[in-house]
C-alpha cells in the first residue's frame, strides 16, 4: 500500500529544459534527490523548445506545407528520442496520429477553428511528456503517464465568449482529495502535461499565456503539496533582468504578493497567474534553474524575509501602449470614466495603468493583455473620438520600482530620481498595494535607466537575506575560459607595465597603442560610411593624432587652439582632412579657420547674419539641431531645445537665405545628437532628416551623421552593433545616394585604450560606509563629478583575490563631487596598492585642471 504520509512537491519544467539529454539527465538527478527527501513527484512540463511555434505554423499552413510541418514536428522528437536512447512509444505515436488527422481536418480556405486549434496546440505537450515518461523509466525511475485532461476542468466563467473558453481557460484547483488518493495509488513518479485541460464535453482546452506554469500550480493545489518548484533556465527571480544587467542580485526570499508584482511588470521567470493557487492555499513556491540545480534559488512564501521598505527589483515591460483623452467637458463631469471604459470593453481591451488630471486621463494598454495591431488602434480612436480628442502615444516602456513598502522610503529615492529629469515622463503610478512605483517613458531610454536605478538602489547593498549573490557571480565559475576576453591592461605583461608606471608616476593615463589601432580598424567595417574623422577634443595626445591620421581618419577640431594643435603636430597635412566646428566662438577663429583653408561649420545664424564678408565665396558645412537629443546624461546631449549646439530646423529656411546673400555654399549638413548612443536608429533618424532638408541646398553632397558610438561601460554590456550600424546607413544611401555619408566619433575611438592608474594614498570607515582614498581625483577625471558616468575600477595589485569590500573610491580634491567610483566591491584595500580606472581614454587628460593646485595624472603611451 503506497505511504498516505508521504507529501506531494510538483515539479514544472519548461521547454529548453526538456529538449536536451543532458537536461533529462538533471531531470533524474532531481527527482531521485526528491525521492530521496521522502517526497512523492509529480512532473508537469512543456512542449519541446521550438515546437509550439511549428504548431501554430502548422494551423496556418495550406497544401504540402502541412505535411511539411508536421515531418519537422516528427523529426525533432525523434532526434530527442534517439538523444535519450529511447523508442518513442504507443503514446507518443497516438497522439502524434491525432495531430496528423487534426491537421488534415482543416478546410484549405479557411482558418482552423478554435476546437480544432486547441487540439493541435496541445499536440505539443502531450508528445513531449510521453517521450519523457519513456526516458524516466529507462534510466530506472518508476514513471506512469497521466493525461491531465482528467485531472484539471475548465470553469464556465460568466460572459466569458466561447473562444476564451476554449483557448484561455480557467480550472478549479480546490483540493481533491479523490484526485488524491487515485495519484498515490500508482505509486510511482507522475508525468503529465502543462498548458491544457478538458471542459465538461471532454473537449480540449488550452490555458492560454503561462499555461504550464498554472497548470503545475492547479495540480499543486489540488494536491495539497508541500511544495511547486518551478525548474527554468535561470536560478530564481532577480532584481533585474539578468541578461540586460549582469550585477542583478538573486532573490532569496519573496512573499507572495512581491513575487506577483514583479511577475506582473516584465520579469518573465514565471507567470503571475500561477501565483493565485498556491497563494490561496500557502504552498511554497521555488524557482530553480535545471541547468545548475546547485543553485539556491527563490522561495516565494507567506513569510517576509525581511519586512523593511526596500526596492528589491526593477522591472522593465516594452512595447507599452498611451491612450491619452482630453476634454474639457469631463471636470464634474458624471460618468465619463465609465463611458469611456466601456468603449475599451466593446474593443476587448484591458486597461492597465490610469493617470487623471481635471481635463485628462491617459491609460496604457499591455500588450501581453491586448491585441495591438494599427487597426486595432485606429477602431478604438475613432469610437473614443465620440467621447473626446485621443492621441495615442507609444512605443513607450514600464519601468518600475518594486519591493515592500515603497511609499516610506520615496525620500530615500530622491536621487535615483534624479535619472528621470531629463526624461520624458507620460505617466507615474503608485500602486494601492504599495509594492510599485512605475514610471512610463520613451521605450528607447528604457534598458539604460534600468541599469542606471539598479546600480544606485540594488547593486550596493550587502548581502542579506532578500538579496544573494549577483548573476555574474553566480555564473563565474560555470563560464568556460576561452569565452573570457580580458581587457589588455590584465594581460600580465601590461599589468606589470602599469603597476611599474603607477609606482613611479603616482598617478598616470596610459594608452594602449594596439587597442587606439584596433579601434580604428573596426571602423572600416563599416563601409558604407565614406569618410571618418576623429573628434580629438575626445584626445589630443600628438602621437594619438598621428596615429589616426595615418590610417586616414580626417581630424574634427572644435578651437582655434585645437587646429593649431593639429598643425603643428601634422604639418603636413592636407587641410581640407580638417573638419572645423566652433560654437560660440569669436570672429577671429573663423577668420583662422579660413585663412588654413579648412573645412568650416557654421552652428549659427549670428556669423551669416554680422560678418556676411567672411563668407563669401567659401563653402560651409551647418550643423543642424534635428530637433533631440539623445545619451547617458544632459550633459552629453547635444540636441534639442536644452542644447545649446545646432541651427534648429524651423531656421534652415533662413539659413538658405542668409547664406545665397553672403555668397556662401552650403555642401554639408551636419547633426551630433549626443554621445553613449548604442541605438542605430539615432544615426539613421538623423541621416533621413538631414538629406531631405539638404533638397533646399542645391550644392549639398556630405551630410555628416556626428558620434557618439556608444562605449561598454559595465562588464558584460554589449558594445555598439557596427554590422547593424553599417546595414542602416546602407539603406539611407539607397533612398539618398546623391550623397556621400560622414561620421566623426571621439570617445569610441580611444576610451577602452586609456586607464589611469594611481596609488592608493589613505583609508578611512564611517559607520558602514568606507572610503578608499587615491592620489588623484576630479582634477585628473572629472567626468564622474559632471556626467555621473562609470568607470570600473580594478585594484591592480590585488586583482586575483576575491572582492570582500564595499567602498567609496574618492580624490585629494577639496570638492564633496571628487569621488571617482561609489560602493564599488574591491578586495581588502591597503596604502600603496595600485587602482586601475578604465575607459578613461576619452575626457580624462583632456578635460583635466590644475584644481587646487594640484597637477593631473601625466600620459603615457604604451
Amino acid at each position: 500500500m503506497p505511504d498516505v504520509s508521504q507529501p506531494w512537491v510538483v515539479l514544472k519544467f519548461g521547454g529548453t529544459s526538456v529538449s536536451s539529454a543532458a537536461n533529462w539527465q538533471r531531470i533524474a538527478g532531481i527527482l531521485r534527490d526528491r525521492s530521496a527527501q521522502g517526497l512523492r513527484c509529480v512532473v508537469v512540463h512543456s512542449a519541446l523548445s521550438g515546437i509550439t511555434d511549428r504548431l501554430e505554423a502548422v494551423l496556418s499552413a495550406r497544401g504540402e506545407a502541412v505535411q511539411s510541418t508536421l515531418d519537422q514536428i516528427h523529426s525533432k522528437h525523434l532526434a530527442l528520442a534517439r538523444e535519450l536512447g529511447v523508442q518513442p512509444g504507443a503514446i507518443f505515436e497516438r497522439f502524434f496520429q491525432e495531430l496528423v488527422h487534426n491537421a488534415r481536418s482543416i478546410p484549405g480556405n479557411a482558418p482552423a477553428d478554435d476546437r480544432i486549434r486547441a487540439r493541435v496546440m496541445a499536440a505539443g505537450e502531450l508528445l513531449s511528456t510521453a517521450l519523457g515518461c519513456e526516458y524516466l523509466n529507462s534510466v530506472g525511475l518508476a514513471t506512469v503517464w497521466v493525461d491531465v485532461r482528467g485531472a484539471l476542468k475548465a470553469e464556465r466563467r460568466l460572459n466569458a465568449s466561447a473562444k476564451a473558453s476554449l483557448l484561455n481557460a480557467t480550472c478549479d484547483f480546490a483540493p481533491d482529495p479523490p484526485m488524491q488518493e487515485k495519484w498515490r495509488r500508482l505509486n510511482a513518479v507522475l508525468i503529465t502535461q502543462g498548458f491544457i485541460a478538458s471542459d465538461e464535453d471532454g473537449e480540449t482546452v488550452l490555458l492560454g499565456r503561462g499555461g504550464s506554469d498554472t497548470s503545475s500550480a492547479y495540480i499543486a493545489a489540488k494536491l495539497a503539496a508541500s511544495r511547486l518548484e518551478i525548474w527554468t533556465d535561470v536560478p530564481g527571480m532577480f532584481s533585474a533582468n539578468p541578461r540586460d544587467v549582469p550585477s542583478a542580485r538573486l532573490l532569496r526570499s519573496l512573499h507572495y504578493d512581491e513575487a506577483q508584482e514583479i511577475a506582473s511588470n516584465g520579469a518573465k521567470v514565471l507567470h503571475p497567474r500561477c501565483l493565485l493557487p498556491v497563494r490561496q492555499y500557502r504552498i511554497p513556491l521555488h524557482v530553480y534553474a535545471t541547468q545548475a540545480p546547485h543553485l539556491q534559488g527563490t522561495i516565494i512564501s507567506a513569510s517576509v524575509a525581511d519586512s523593511a521598505a526596500q526596492v528589491k527589483a526593477i522591472a522593465i515591460k516594452k512595447g507599452i501602449t498611451l491612450v491619452s483623452m482630453e476634454s474639457p467637458g469631463m471636470w464634474h463631469q458624471v460618468g465619463f470614466l465609465a463611458d469611456a471604459f466601456a468603449i475599451f470593453k466593446q474593443h476587448g481591451l484591458s486597461v492597465d495603468l490610469i493617470s487623471t488630471s481635471e481635463t485628462t486621463v491617459t491609460v496604457s494598454l499591455d500588450p501581453a493583455a491586448n491585441t495591438l495591431d494599427a487597426a486595432a488602434l485606429t477602431r478604438l480612436t475613432q469610437s473614443l473620438n465620440e467621447l473626446c480628442r485621443v492621441q495615442i502615444i507609444g512605443p513607450c516602456a514600464s519601468l518600475s520600482l518594486l519591493g515592500h513598502n515603497i511609499r516610506a522610503i520615496l525620500p530615500e529615492l530622491g536621487e535615483a530620481f534624479e535619472l528621470f529629469q531629463d526624461q520624458k515622463i507620460y505617466l507615474v503610478s503608485q500602486a494601492a498595494n504599495d509594492l510599485n512605483f512605475t514610471f512610463v517613458i520613451d521605450e528607447s531610454q528604457g534598458d539604460r535607466l534600468v541599469q542606471q536605478l539598479h546600480e544606485r538602489l540594488i547593486q550596493s547593498i550587502g548581502s542579506d537575506d532578500v538579496l544573494g549573490p549577483t548573476w555574474q557571480q553566480l555564473f563565474a565559475a560555470e563560464q568556460p575560459p576561452t569565452t573570457v576576453i580580458k581587457p589588455w591592461w590584465l594581460t600580465p605583461s601590461k599589468r606589470t607595465e602599469l603597476l611599474a608606471i603607477a609606482a613611479r608616476e603616482g598617478a598616470a593615463f596610459v594608452y594602449d597603442t594596439a587597442t587606439l589601432d584596433a579601434a580604428a580598424a573596426s571602423l572600416k567595417t563599416v563601409k558604407s560610411v565614406d569618410r571618418w574623422a576623429y573628434a580629438m577634443k575626445a584626445n589630443w595626445h600628438a602621437d594619438i593624432l598621428r596615429r589616426f591620421a595615418g590610417a586616414g581618419l580626417m581630424l574634427e577640431c572644435v578651437s582655434q587652439g585645437e587646429l593649431q594643435h593639429t598643425f603643428a603636430t601634422l604639418p603636413d597635412i592636407d587641410p581640407q582632412e580638417i573638419i572645423f566646428t566652433p560654437n560660440f566662438a569669436p570672429r577671429s577663429e573663423y577668420e583662422f579657420g579660413f585663412q588654413r583653408g579648412v573645412r568650416l561649420t557654421l552652428d549659427n545664424l549670428h556669423p551669416l547674419k554680422s560678418w556676411p564678408e567672411l563668407f563669401k565665396g567659401r563653402d560651409v558645412f551647418v550643423r543642424v539641431d534635428p530637433g533631440f537629443g539623445r545619451g547617458h546624461h544632459q550633459h552629453v546631449r547635444t540636441a534639442g531645445v536644452h542644447s545649446k549646439f545646432g541651427i534648429p530646423l524651423f531656421e534652415m529656411d533662413e539659413v538658405a537665405a542668409l547664406a545665397a546673400a553672403a555668397g556662401a555654399r552650403v555642401v554639408g549638413l551636419h547633426a551630433h545628437t549626443g554621445s553613449g548612443i548604442f541605438n542605430i536608429a539615432n544615426w539613421t533618424e538623423t541621416g533621413a532628416i538631414l538629406s531631405e532638408l539638404a533638397r533646399r541646398f542645391a550644392h549639398v553632397r556630405v551630410v555628416d551623421l556626428g558620434g557618439g558610438l556608444g562605449v561598454p561601460e559595465h562588464a558584460g554590456q554589449t558594445a555598439v552593433d557596427l554590422a547593424a550600424l553599417d546595414a542602416g546607413v546602407r539603406q539611407l544611401k539607397r533612398q539618398f545616394p546623391d550623397f556621400q555619408f560622414w561620421m566623426e566619433p571621439g570617445r569610441y575611438l580611444v576610451a577602452q585604450a586609456g586607464v589611469l592608474v594611481t596609488q592608493v594614498t589613505q583609508l578611512k570607515g564611517k559607520g558602514d560606509v568606507q572610503y578608499v582614498g587615491v592620489a588623484t581625483g576630479m582634477n585628473s577625471l572629472i567626468r564622474p563629478a559632471l556626467y555621473a558616468s562609470h568607470h570600473d575600477i580594478v585594484n591592480l595589485t590585488r586583482c586575483d583575490e576575491p572582492l570582500d569590500q564595499l567602498v567609496n573610491v574618492v580624490g585629494p580634491i577639496c570638492e564633496s563631487a571628487d569621488q571617482l567610483g561609489q560602493d564599488r566591491w574591491l578586495p581588502k584595500t591597503v596604502e600603496g596598492d595600485v587602482l586601475l580606472i578604465a575607459t578613461t581614454g576619452a575626457y580624462g587628460r583632456a578635460m583635466s585642471s590644475n584644481y587646487n593646485m594640484r597637477p593631473p595624472a601625466c600620459e603615457v603611451l604604451l
